[in-house]
């Protein structure tokens, strides 16, 4: 290599070279010995030092009565540091070249993301925005805030029991024990989704309950505006959609307390999101539709009351619904994919945020169709 004074400045093309190379290097070097470099360098400036010929720091100029060759020598060594200085830049940028993963960054944006602690009362703000991230059908749940929820049923967890009035320890856990199964079977199971009659939840209300029973089976039967199956039950039309996966995210809570009749009364309020694909799956697209539920159960003494013992006095049930067409009765959720036109009627109501639990339900049903901020 020809001598070039210490004041030469380096070309364009001479320094774009040595970056590309130097960069080469370090991804072709670094996971099988990252280390290995440094202490080669580290010991060679140590004899060079023993030997009194220390090299002055890049870009620093000559060290006093230097010239020619030295300065060539100090460029090389001021190459080295700068090898060194870009290897941790890489190593700050790109964690994962380095194995083992040292500073636990593996997976980057499309790691999943921790658990969340089960919610024991209303969050006091909707969740955070999450990652910019579309979903596929690898990972359905991308870029939501579920993606930390609990995974279907065990996302549903009854409080721990207790005496209520007359009412034993055991019989308030059954109570509760019951709601989730209700629960479970309306929203969760996997023939419900399909349309399929919800026969366990249907069989865990009060028989006396004859006029909603009757409303629930003629809206299973022959659904329509005033007899709508989804207002109890998640469907999804088997010919058009399927489950993106078999996981359903699941977020809420389950509370209890004394009521007026010798009884318990139990509340729970409870978010499912469903990831949805078309069955040919061709656009590789996922759609995400979010129901909140709110329900209100009540268990009566049969010592004192003619009530079917082990059976729910269905109180009150409500529910959001987002990301489904406005004003389709068939029975089914419909919802609206990125690349397909909106069915259904166009949406007239408020913009609102399916994830946001710090609210009340909305148990207006004459209010209009409105529009998701996100899903």
């Amino acid at each position: 290599m020809a001598d070039r004074s210490p004041e030469e400045p380096i070309s364009d093309d001479v320094w774009e070279k040595f970056v590309r190379d130097s960069e080469s290097d370090i991804r072709a070097s670094a996971p099988k010995e990252p280390s290995a470099r440094a202490r080669m360098v580290a010991g060679r400036l140590r004899e060079q030092e023993a030997r009194g010929e220390s090299p002055g720091g890049w870009r620093t100029g000559p060290v006093s009565g230097e010239r020619g060759g030295r300065g060539t020598r100090r460029r090389v060594w001021g190459v080295v540091g700068l090898v060194a200085a870009i290897a941790v830049a890489v190593v700050a940028v790109r964690p994962s070249v380095i194995p083992g993963d040292p500073f636990g960054t593996a997976g980057g944006p499309g790691a999943e993301a921790s658990p969340l602690p089960a919610e024991t009362a209303a969050p006091t703000a909707p969740p955070a925005a999450a990652d910019p991230e579309r979903p596929t059908p690898a990972r359905p749940f991308a870029g939501s805030p579920a993606l930390a929820w609990a995974d279907g049923a065990a996302g549903i967890v009854p409080p721990k029991a207790k005496t209520v009035g007359s009412l034993s320890k055991a019989q308030v856990e059954q109570a509760l024990e019951q709601t989730k199964k209700l629960l479970v079977d309306a929203n969760l199971d996997p023939a419900t989704l399909r349309g399929e009659r919800p026969e366990t939840a249907l069989g865990l209300i009060e028989p006396r309950q004859t006029s909603l029973l009757g409303r629930l089976d003629t809206a299973l039967r022959t659904p329509d505006q005033k007899h709508d199956p989804l207002s109890m039950f998640s469907r999804f039309d088997p010919d058009e959609l399927r489950l993106a996966g078999d996981v359903v995210k699941t977020r809420g809570r389950m509370t209890f307390k004394a009521g007026d009749q010798a009884s318990v009364v139990v509340h729970a309020d409870y978010t499912f999101v469903y990831p949805l694909v078309r069955p040919d799956d061709s656009a590789h697209e996922v759609a995400r539709t979010i129901v909140r539920r709110v329900l209100d159960v009540e268990v009566s003494d049969p010592a004192k009351y003619r009530v079917t013992p082990g059976k729910l006095m269905i109180r009150r049930y409500d529910q959001e619904i987002g990301n489904s067409a406005c004003d389709v009765y068939d029975g089914y959720l419909h919802p609206n994919f990125p690349s397909s036109e909106p069915t259904g009627a166009a949406p007239s109501g408020p913009t609102t945020d399916p994830y946001d639990r710090s609210k009340d339900i909305d148990a207006d049903t004459s209010k209009e169709c409105g529009v998701v901020s996100r899903t």
